[in-house]
């Protein structure tokens, strides 16, 4: 099974397919000029999907980055996501 990282790489390389590996770490609704709230619909509803989590209001407003996605998948998904 891949970590928790490679995962959430998966579902940002769905919503943003010209987005490399190697852009990921800086990668957040400031540094993506195709990251508007379709776009960071889209993204959540793949993350919630992938880990079977469930997403409130703030954590949807908050979650703006992929480290700050990868942290949150991480402490919140059960252990079934590890």
């Amino acid at each position: 099974m891949q970590d928790i990282p490679s995962r959430v790489a998966e579902c940002f390389l769905s919503v943003f397919p010209e987005l490399k590996l190697s852009d990921l770490p800086g990668a957040s609704h400031e540094s993506l000029t195709q990251w508007d709230s379709v776009a960071h619909v889209r993204l959540l509803a793949t993350i919630a999907e992938e880990f079977q989590i469930e997403l409130d209001d703030e954590s949807f407003d908050s979650l703006t980055s992929y480290p700050l996605i990868v942290s949150f998948v991480e402490t919140h998904a059960g252990p079934q996501a590890q």
